[in-house]
């Protein structure tokens, strides 16, 4: 008798949604996954099965089924997932080159990379591989402006201080904070004198705010910490936060980006299956991920 998962069409998941293994050639978006990059001492890869907790919640999903949070289905050419970097806990140095390089290639072969983590470091060498210029959009309940936390100057922490050094990176539009974070004032204003536009959680309409200041045509980098959402949909998250984004938020952030400017690439970070409910958190990610693929694969 065949089980309910299969009656719809779900199957093991090898690859994100049954998406075709990247042999290296063109794609409109490859999938990379990363358990994590630049651990803290004191956590480490906490986040570590986050890229099989999304490809594993995505078998009930397939490109040829109509997808009604984008308006239709895969295009004739599909995205491709690259599968895991062999990232190692030990080797910081050497993870943040493992992911550069493949982002590089990603970007080489003319596909918009979909990172899928793993810690909120993950981003720092996506973009530095992306080139210039850029736009950030960060969506995240926290800023991630500290210099350094316990002596690590690349850790998840530091995400978008460490993008602001970068020459390529001209804006900067960081939406959905909320509650108290790591954040010193010190690092709000260091922020705010770079020029970073906040867009707290508690706006009264935080997507038409956020997408105003996305420059017409821009080349944006999309980094969405898994705890941008509200926690009663986004469980799976190191630090919940009441107050977050709602699904069809974070949804019409990306659509609105995808229609006034490029996505020159994604990362969802900081899924982390371990303080999951019942799937629910690796859902909403597999879901996100399923609409932006399908964005970026429209004909």
């Amino acid at each position: 008798m065949a089980t309910l998962g299969e009656m719809f069409g779900s199957g093991e998941a090898r690859t994100f949604m049954g998406l075709p293994a990247w042999d290296g050639g063109a794609a409109p978006a490859v999938v990379l996954g990363a358990g994590g990059c630049t651990p803290y001492p004191s956590v480490g890869f906490y986040c570590a099965g986050g890229p099989a907790a999304i490809r594993a919640a995505s078998a009930p999903f397939s490109p040829d089924k109509h997808n009604f949070d984008v308006g239709r289905a895969f295009g004739t050419r599909l995205p491709a997932d690259a599968g895991d970097l062999a990232v190692r806990e030990g080797d910081p140095e050497g993870n943040r080159r493992l992911i550069r390089e493949a982002v590089g290639r990603v970007v080489a072969a003319g596909a918009v990379p979909v990172l899928l983590g793993g810690d909120d470091s993950l981003p720092i060498p996506m973009l530095q591989a992306l080139g210039g210029p850029l736009t950030i959009l960060q969506i995240d309940a926290h800023i991630d402006w500290r210099d350094d936390v316990e002596g690590e100057r690349w850790g998840l922490s530091s995400t978008m201080r460490r993008a602001s050094e970068m020459a390529h990176v001209g804006r900067i539009v960081q939406v959905g904070q909320r509650g108290m974070g790591s954040a010193r004032p010190s690092d709000v204003a260091d922020a705010l004198a770079w020029g970073v536009r906040f867009v707290p959680a508690s706006d009264p309409d935080p997507v038409a705010t956020a997408l105003a200041l996305i420059p017409e045509g821009a080349r944006v980098a999309i980094c969405l910490d898994c705890d941008a959402l509200d926690p009663g949909v986004m469980p799976a998250v190191i630090g919940r936060t009441a107050g977050g984004l709602s699904y069809g938020q974070a949804l019409a952030l990306m659509t609105g980006v995808r229609a006034k400017a490029r996505i020159a690439a994604f990362g969802l970070v900081e899924l982390m299956p371990a303080r999951d409910l019942d799937g629910l958190g690796a859902m909403v990610a597999a879901q996100l991920v399923a609409a932006v693929l399908g964005l970026l694969s429209a004909d």
